[in-house]
């Protein structure tokens, strides 16, 4: 029989060249326009303002946030996609519907509704003031709002494919006599460790990069609560657009690194799979 090869959608010049516009307006030229007004500004300038002791404290204060509400969104993603996955219960495809709240939700909403609720006078923060922990405007109340902003991106990056696993292979571990915990470590992990590293990571660049859901629970204090994309925000108040894209030229390398390293770990996990 004569193989067509036809495609779904053809004309690859076409879509390829839409594809390479659409990154380029909608990604790159942003992008670029950081690096290009940062290029406005000498080296020796460029050094002082990025390491300003103001500014290395609020890098420490969004990474440090950052990374702890990545790996706890890895934990409880990890449950929360296990549960969806693997167990029928009632309101269960409304409790799916409610893990996408984040993405749809402004982050300035989520931000006020954290702050009000983790506050004094809040349900949370009185709860919590019972045990003598503060929650609003303290580094803690920002890992929340941290938490809440990148948990979904965990749970739907796992769920395809713990959706793809064959319950076979743990039946077989079990009839060879593994433990739960041997199963969930030399046989599930290995599967869904690839999804698992995009998803964290993808929750810790969003996180760095978070404005609005960390502004209002924060309490903006130099050196304790103050992240970079609010001192980037502070700076472009007050007309200083030099330090502000300078800045925000150092938050956007960590964001590349973040993501390369990811595209790195991916890589090499696909290498070991062909094998």
């Amino acid at each position: 029989m004569k193989s067509t090869n036809k495609r779904v959608i053809p004309g690859f010049g076409v879509n390829f060249s839409l594809t390479i516009i659409m990154l380029s307006l909608v990604v790159l030229m942003p992008l670029c326009s950081i690096i290009i007004y940062t290029s406005h500004i000498s080296f020796s300038e460029f050094v002082k303002i990025v390491t300003d002791a103001r500014v290395m404290a609020s890098y420490g204060v969004t990474l440090e946030t950052a990374l702890i509400a990545a790996l706890v969104n890895g934990v409880m993603g990890l449950i929360v996609a296990w549960v969806l996955v693997r167990y029928d219960f009632p309101f269960k495809s409304f409790v799916n519907s409610v893990i996408e709240l984040p993405f749809a939700l402004p982050t300035a909403v989520a931000g006020i509704s954290l702050a009000y609720l983790t506050s004094r006078h809040g349900i949370v923060g009185q709860f919590a003031g019972l045990f003598g922990i503060k929650i609003a405007y303290t580094r803690l109340g920002m890992i929340v709002a941290l938490i809440f902003v990148g948990f979904p991106f965990v749970v739907r990056t796992l769920q395809p494919v713990l959706e793809k696993i064959d319950h076979a292979y743990e039946e077989a571990a079990e009839m060879l006599g593994a433990d739960e915990g041997y199963t969930f470590r030399h046989v599930l992990l290995p599967e869904i460790f690839p999804a698992l590293v995009s998803g964290v990571t993808m929750s810790f660049a969003r996180g760095i990069g978070e404005y609005g859901a960390v502004v209002f629970i924060a309490g903006n204090q130099p050196f304790k609560t103050e992240i970079t994309a609010i001192l980037v925000m502070s700076k472009l108040q007050s007309f200083d657009y030099a330090s502000a894209t300078a800045i925000a030229l150092v938050m956007l390398a960590m964001s590349f690194l973040i993501l390369f390293l990811n595209a790195f770990i991916q890589s090499k996990e696909s290498v070991k799979a062909t094998i």
